[in-house]
């Protein structure tokens, strides 16, 4: 069983894949034929019958069919050489993108890749009707054109399809060609006359491409591709052979159970020969028989069968020759032909006919047009055995033609005539009286299932999404769910093919209706105080209602200043010159006898809101005020949206809008017055109306600022009882001046601020007397002017009431520090400060004696103390003594004081020698030395006739020097990756020149260098170096007398381990040598 099943399997296989071979040639037979050269003719697989397999698009479920086309391609017909479209329209309505639309011949060849000289595919889209057309146009139309289209339509999961017809007839002018159709046309059943024996491969070889098919079909050929790529080897050119005389023919016949022979001749006779099959070497058996006849070589295979159709060869040694053996089927007989067959429009329909064999190919065709087993195809076609069966389910009135069927040996034809039933109306259309936007369904019921249409008033109704036509057997129905007025009318069914219609009335009834959509919320209409008012609102109702107005239990007639107006269609409420008291609900109520409809509508009448009351300003600044008011008491019946602000000044006429966007609030703060002008200022109130009338102005105000804090607070002393503070005035004062200060204080732990004085102070030093001994207060001080007291300046630390000792210091001035010198008759004023307290004494004394005070004058402060000499003189000179005593501590200071006059003249100058022109001189120091060291002496000469005494001529200074390095370069150890600097300094006159140097090389433009030079100090600025960065970097100082250089090495260490031990305080030769014997211990390690 398992052998049969899996054979059957390869047989199943082999079938499919016998199927789509021959798809596939046929497919390529077309593109590689010229399509534009006359000559040849297109393949039937592009334009005829073709059988193919299905696409993807054709096996969908007919459960995911949609209907997208609006208007579906009709079939028709052209002449050769003619020109015809095809439309198809799609209805965009409900699609969010184009639909995917594609054209076929038959079932597998998609036409979109023949576009060209012959066919041609467009698209449109209509933007007012909102549909896409597309358009398939054949230009010179040849005859294997003629054959089954179809369109198919897609559009993400919908689905739509249509098949149609192209039937190309011959011109007057047109070539004979060969029609096989035209042997259909006879309902007898014809067998092939006996016709002499054919050979395939001659046909083949000579024939054009578009005949292969038919050839195919006629001959019995089953692997076209196969004998079509043999034939393609046999059409090579054969070289000439030096082992065969004469070698196998390019191909060789034979029918089924036939007995064919092989012969080739060979030039010589003693070469090996071997025959193969398909590559298999052939054994001598009863099938194959070899035959020796000289040079002659003979192959005979007997009882041929379908696998001995194939491709043979024989070698003799080196070369080999080569044929192709086709087997061909007999011819199917048709044993019993089709009828001629009537019958009525609905039923089911079978044409029968019987060949020769089982499971034979046998073709149908309608009109000549062949037709396929294709699921969605209305004809189905059934085998059984020898008798096939054309199956037409529910016959139409078209569907009546010439059937006929074909086999490779025999073909018969029968006539289809299908009529209409005579149509009985089982159910009549019956009058409605539909309530307006109730569903409208008629429903008729007639004896045949055949299509109809539809009438309203004599005109077409088509479906649409409102219209819904429904057809189900031989039910009709009409629905509207939703009628509306105009669907009033008389309706009318027509079947098709029938001159007969079922007619119905449908009346329409409409209740009473008020059309409120133009209203706001809760029916609400706002008008404007003093305006007119005139509302309509719409009605509907058949007939037309009977309205009333009414406002509480009082109905409103057609006249007065409120008043009511009727038209057909609408219904007016008129308020002329619009009052506030006319704010409320009306009702308005229709009646008809289909019922009554009734609705409040809420009058709203606003106006303008009331101005506010006057504001008031509650804080004044420098050039600010801050102002509130109180909202209208009537907002005119809108919300209050915000405020409009004006000022002025108080003597002017001119007020000054001050927002320009509305104040949400009702506090504003003006700004940019100027400090100490009046002004005045007053509220609008706005709504959605427009603007209230003004408020009434504010009182006037000036703008006045007060001070700024007082500054620098400090305490200035204490006792037991009192402190005393002092600072510095305000730092801002403003227009309104300083009137005085007010000092308060608190003790520490309370929060109680006690003015320490009641009236204002001028001064910026005040005692707070009358505190208790120890205890700690906060002080704090206000400017206080016309506007106000300023913000309060605070001392920083509480202050302990307490008197502080604070030893006495004497603060010497440093010149005072050394022998204070001065000429005699100049003055001596010294100030020397001290500290200390309390009431530090201080004391002077001159040389260890009290000081003569007629003489010198000492004056004495609490924190300094003043010795002044109006005119010095000689005996003013010596030691000063100056004692600060504080209760029991004392310090002392000592100042010399030296007053110096000009020395005597030195004394007994003698000549100790005489010679040339030189004289040597020597003298004794004078007696005086004006009270200071004698430094030098000056000596004149002059002649001895005129006495006249000439001074000494001196060179002046030379400041001039060589550059001299005062502090060299220091060998440096730096880290990778950190800064690292060397410097030295410098001294020469003129100033240096200085350059930088790396191992003899000058360093220039570099930004890895930064060089400065401040006060002879030089220092050179190494980024982030690297290793390559280390060695000897010289310094050179070069002017006009000479240059110097020092030099230093750099050694670039890395790692982080000689980073941490150098900020550890490690010295860097003791690093180096350590990472050298840590290197050195890595390297026996290795």
């Amino acid at each position: 069983m398992k052998r049969v099943k899996v054979l059957r399997f390869h047989v199943v296989v082999l079938k499919q894949m016998i199927i789509c071979a021959f798809r596939f040639f046929m497919y390529f037979v077309f593109l590689f034929t010229d399509e534009d050269d006359p000559s040849v003719s297109t393949p039937p697989a592009v334009w005829s019958l073709g059988e193919g397999a299905p696409e993807e698009s054709e096996k969908r479920d007919d459960s995911q069919r949609s209907t997208l086309f609006v208007e579906k391609p009709q079939s028709g017909t052209v002449s050769v050489g003619g020109n015809i479209t095809f439309i198809a329209k799609v209805e965009a309505k409900d699609l969010l993108r184009k639909p995917n639309v594609k054209w076929f011949k038959g079932k597998w060849m998609d036409l979109a890749s023949k576009a060209g000289k012959h066919l041609q595919l467009k698209e449109s889209f209509e933007r007012h009707t909102k549909i896409h057309t597309f358009e398939m146009h054949i230009i010179k139309a040849k005859e294997n054109y003629a054959g089954n289209y179809r369109c198919e339509v897609s559009y993400k999961d919908k689905f739509d399809s249509c098949s149609f017809d192209l039937e190309v007839t011959e011109s007057s002018q047109a070539a004979p060609s060969i029609d096989i159709r035209s042997a259909f046309k006879r309902r007898e059943v014809k067998q092939q006359e006996e016709e002499p024996e054919v050979d395939v491969w001659d046909l083949l070889k000579n024939a054009n491409p578009s005949e292969y098919e038919k050839i195919a079909f006629q001959y019995g050929i089953t692997d076209l591709r196969g004998m079509l790529k043999r034939l393609k080897r046999m059409r090579r050119e054969v070289k000439k052979s030096a082992a065969f005389a004469k070698g196998l023919d390019p191909a060789y016949q034979v029918d089924k159970g036939g007995k064919v022979r092989f012969m080739v001749e060979l030039a010589d006779p003693t070469v090996e020969l071997k025959w193969y099959k398909n590559g298999q070497e052939i054994r001598p058996s009863a099938k194959y028989i070899f035959e020796h006849k000289g040079n002659q070589r003979i192959l005979f295979i007997n009882n041929c069968s379908m696998t001995d159709d194939a491709r043979y060869y024989v070698t003799a040694g080196d070369e080999k020759c080569s044929t192709e053996l086709f087997v061909r089927d007999p011819p199917i007989l048709v044993t019993k032909g089709l009828e001629d067959t009537s019958t009525y429009v609905g039923e089911r329909v079978e044409l029968s006919c019987e060949v020769s064999e089982d499971d034979a190919n046998v073709k149908w065709f309608r009109n000549g047009v062949e037709l396929t087993n294709d699921p969605k195809s209305r004809y189905r076609i059934k085998v059984e055995g020898k008798k096939h069966t054309l199956i037409i389910e529910e016959a139409a009135k078209n569907d009546t033609a010439t059937y006929s069927v074909m086999t490779t040996g025999g073909q018969s034809e029968a006539k289809l005539a299908v009529d209409l039933r005579p149509l009985k109306i089982s159910l009549a259309l019956q009058d409605q009286t539909v309530r307006l936007g109730q569903e409208i369904h008629l429903k008729c019921e007639i004896s045949e299932n055949v299509e109809g249409k539809w009438y309203k008033n004599g005109q077409l109704i088509e479906a649409s999404d409102r219209v819904k036509l429904y057809h189900k057997g031989r039910i009709h129905r009409f629905v509207i769910p939703t009628s509306a007025v105009d669907d009033e009318g008389e309706y009318m069914f027509v079947p098709d093919a029938y001159n007969i219609n079922i007619p119905c009335k449908v009346h329409i009834v409409d209740p009473p209706k008020l059309h409120l959509d133009g209203l706001g919320e809760n029916n609400t209409v706002t008008v404007v105080a003093g305006s007119k008012l005139r509302l309509e609102i719409p009605i509907t109702g058949e007939p037309t209602p009977k309205v009333v107005w009414s406002r509480g239990d009082k109905g409103i007639t057609d006249s007065g200043r409120i008043r009511a107006e009727t038209y057909p269609d609408s219904s007016c409420l008129v308020i002329d010159t619009a009052e506030r008291e006319d704010s409320g609900p009306f009702r308005i109520t229709l009646k008809n006898e289909a019922g009554e409809d009734t609705a409040l509508i809420n009058i709203k009448v606003v106006d303008v809101p009331d101005p506010p009351l006057a504001p008031n300003v509650t804080e004044v600044g420098e050039d600010w005020c801050i102002m509130t008011w109180e909202p209208p008491a009537n907002d005119g019946g809108s919300p209050i949206l915000g405020y409009f602000i004006e000022r002025k000044k108080k003597q002017s006429s001119r007020w000054m809008r001050l927002n320009f966007e509305l104040c949400k609030e009702t506090t504003f703060e003006p700004k940019k017055m100027i400090e100490g002008v009046a002004y005045e200022v007053r509220v609008f109130a706005v709504n959605a109306i427009g603007s209230s009338k003004p408020s009434m102005p504010s009182k006037s105000f000036v703008p006045l600022a007060v001070t700024s804090p007082p500054t620098m607070l400090a305490v200035d002393g204490v006792t037991d009882t009192s402190v005393t503070m002092k600072w510095r005035p305000p730092d801002q004062i403003g227009a309104a001046g300083l009137d005085g200060y007010v000092i308060e204080y608190c003790f520490e732990g309370t929060e109680e601020w006690i003015v320490a004085n009641p009236e204002l102070t001028d001064k910026t030093k005040f005692t707070i007397n009358g505190l208790p001994t120890g205890s700690k207060i906060l002080v704090r001080v206000k400017a206080v002017n016309a506007a106000g007291e300023s913000e309060p300046r605070y001392h920083p630390q509480p202050i302990l009431v307490k008197e502080v000792i604070e030893p006495p210091k004497i603060r010497l001035p440093r010149h005072l520090k050394q022998t204070y010198t001065r000429r005699v008759g100049e003055t001596v004023n010294l100030v020397i400060p001290f500290q200390g307290k309390p009431r530090a004494k201080v004391s002077w004394q001159k040389n260890g004696s009290p000081i003569d005070k007629n003489e010198i004058n000492i004056r004495n402060t609490e924190n300094d103390t003043i010795i002044f000499i109006r005119k010095a003189e000689r005996g003013h000179s010596g030691e000063y003594d100056m004692k600060v005593e504080v209760e029991n501590l004392v310090d002392k200071a000592t100042i010399d004081i030296q007053i110096v006059d000009r020395p005597g003249p030195p004394e007994i100058v003698t000549i100790e020698d005489v010679w040339g022109e030189n004289v040597n001189l020597s003298w004794k120091p004078p007696k005086d030395d004006g009270n200071a060291a004698i430094t030098g002496y000056t000596i004149q000469k002059a002649d001895k006739k005129s006495k006249v005494y000439k001074y000494p001529v001196y060179d002046d200074f030379d400041f001039t020097e060589r550059p001299l390095f005062t502090q060299p370069l220091v060998n440096t150890f730096a880290v990778a990756g950190y800064n690292a600097t060397l410097n030295c300094s410098v001294r020469g006159n003129p100033k240096p020149k200085i350059t930088w140097l790396k191992n003899k090389v000058l360093i220039m433009n570099d930004p890895r260098y930064r060089m400065f030079s401040n006060q002879g100090v030089c220092t050179l600025e190494i980024r982030k170096p690297s290793p390559y960065d280390g060695g000897t970097y010289t310094c050179r100082a070069v002017n006009d007398l000479g240059e110097a250089e020092v030099d230093c090495k750099l050694e670039v260490k890395g790692g982080l381990s000689f980073f941490r031990l150098l900020m550890d305080g490690v010295p860097p030769h003791i690093i180096d040598s350590y990472m050298r014997e840590v290197q050195a211990d890595k390297t026996e390690g290795k």
